[in-house]
């Protein structure tokens, strides 16, 4: 777009007036982060209550078997979340910056874009994760009758993904508006959808591990019908030509290069599982397998608040970076990593003060020792400081800074991770995969904050053009 079609653009967009981008570029940066916070929060959380609930209905309706192979595979799924960030936050960034600058034209071709993006990527998930089931989940360490449970919960995982990427790209790219209510309101309905149908598949169509599977793609699915149909009735806060779903060559570039780092952290996930899961069939047992598993989804379950900052903060960075208002970005950094910190507090202690009665949701018949209470306690360490990482990982993409976070995102897996976890789990056993952990959190929360104290020394945007 040209300079004069921006300058243009840009008068429009403030004669629109739309009430949540004044609110990010004029409020108070405490009024902000509440206004957009709140329902993002409540929109991850119902996020994770998905993960936990489906761990809930495994354990009780199936058995700790069924939880331990589909435990197994659920890292190997969480590639539609990778997937779906890789399209929605990239696209989300993309519109922010775009709100802030008034780029109207580009925005209305963006949903369509994001749309067909996340359709490629869906097609792609599914013919390997359907086509190679098996080898990925036995290269995850699934052996014996572990191997076609935890193969039966990928496979529908990625035979429905198109649902749920396409789903999630739709929702974050809600959010990159600023419509945070909305977001929540709509991931809320297909959570609903997903707990009605997930006892429905498992007994009712005697689908198994699988039918949790189906039932989290159609849910999540759902929500993304919702949005495109307010796309098609016009109430979105920008143009949008929902006659148009393509892959537009400067859109498709942006999307990738600023949905990467989110892509790269969840993704990259999967290597750290494979690493994890050969080494507890190693050194562990089956119960090991499958009390890690619920720790580890019940660490999700606590991160999700953090993801729900992390969502609030990038449009309020990008919109405000757009609009040339860097000490704003800065102001309302600290305010989210502050917020984030009292946020996950109370929730923290609660969790270390009472983890037995929280692992019991999941596994309701096992009995847990005081080491594995000790492994919980440790895994969970990290979590008050982890509000820098989060809005760190939002910050750096909202300012076009992308390569920084996907430098620390592919360091903390290949770097950290793969060879602390080929190594001290066989020196001092299964309490290794947890310390070392928790470990390097801690080095990458401190390398995170230096990037950004780095990042904020610097001038800053230029300022647009004057309408």
């Amino acid at each position: 777009m040209s300079q004069v079609d921006a300058k243009a653009s840009a008068v429009g967009a403030e004669d629109d007036h739309d009430p949540h981008a004044d609110l990010i570029l004029k409020g108070k940066p405490w009024t902000v982060m509440w206004a957009m916070s709140w329902p993002a929060v409540a929109a991850m959380m119902l996020w994770g209550l998905n993960a936990i609930m489906d761990a809930v209905f495994i354990g009780q309706l199936i058995g700790e078997q069924a939880l331990a192979g589909a435990v197994m595979a659920y890292p190997l799924t969480q590639l539609t979340l990778g997937l779906g960030s890789l399209a929605g936050i990239g696209g989300g960034v993309a519109l922010s910056i775009a709100i802030g600058r008034g780029e109207r034209q580009l925005m209305r071709r963006l949903p369509g874009t994001t749309l067909a993006v996340a359709a490629g990527l869906s097609l792609i998930y599914a013919v390997l994760g359907a086509g190679f089931a098996e080898s990925l989940v036995a290269g995850m360490g699934a052996e014996d009758e572990l191997l076609p449970i935890a193969a039966s919960y990928l496979r529908a995982s990625a035979l429905g993904g198109f649902g749920a990427i396409a789903g999630m790209a739709l929702n974050m790219l809600l959010r990159g508006e600023g419509k945070m209510k909305l977001a929540a309101t709509f991931m809320g309905t297909g959570l609903l959808v997903n707990i009605a149908l997930t006892p429905v598949m498992i007994l009712v169509f005697d689908l198994g591990v699988a039918g949790a599977a189906w039932a989290t793609n159609i849910g999540v699915a759902v929500g993304g019908v919702l949005i495109w149909r307010r796309f098609a009735r016009g109430r979105a806060s920008y143009p949008v030509d929902t006659g148009y779903i393509g892959f537009h060559p400067e859109l498709v570039r942006r999307i990738l290069r600023l949905g990467a780092p989110a892509a790269i952290m969840s993704s990259m996930g999967v290597i750290q599982a494979i690493v994890v899961f050969n080494m507890l069939a190693q050194v562990g047992s089956q119960a090991d397998i499958a009390f890690f598993g619920s720790a580890w989804r019940v660490l999700i379950f606590m991160l999700t608040p953090l993801f729900g900052l992390m969502r609030a903060f990038q449009p309020v960075a990008g919109i405000n970076y757009g609009a040339g208002q860097w000490e704003r970005v800065r102001e309302s950094y600290w305010t989210f990593v502050l917020a984030g910190v009292l946020l996950i507090l109370p929730l923290w202690l609660l969790m270390n003060l009472f983890p037995e009665q929280t692992l019991t949701l999941m596994l309701p018949m096992a009995g847990f020792s005081d080491l594995d209470l000790h492994r919980f306690r440790v895994l969970m360490l990290v979590l008050p400081v982890l509000p820098i990482v989060f809005t760190a990982l939002a910050l750096l993409p909202a300012i076009e800074q992308p390569g920084k976070a996907t430098l620390v995102s592919v360091s903390r897996q290949l770097l950290f991770y793969v060879p602390v976890m080929l190594t001290l789990p066989r020196l001092i056993g299964v309490s290794g995969i947890y310390y070392g952990a928790t470990a390097i959190d801690l080095i990458c929360t401190l390398w995170l904050l230096l990037i950004v104290r780095r990042a904020f020394r610097q001038p800053g945007p230029p300022q647009p053009a004057p309408g």
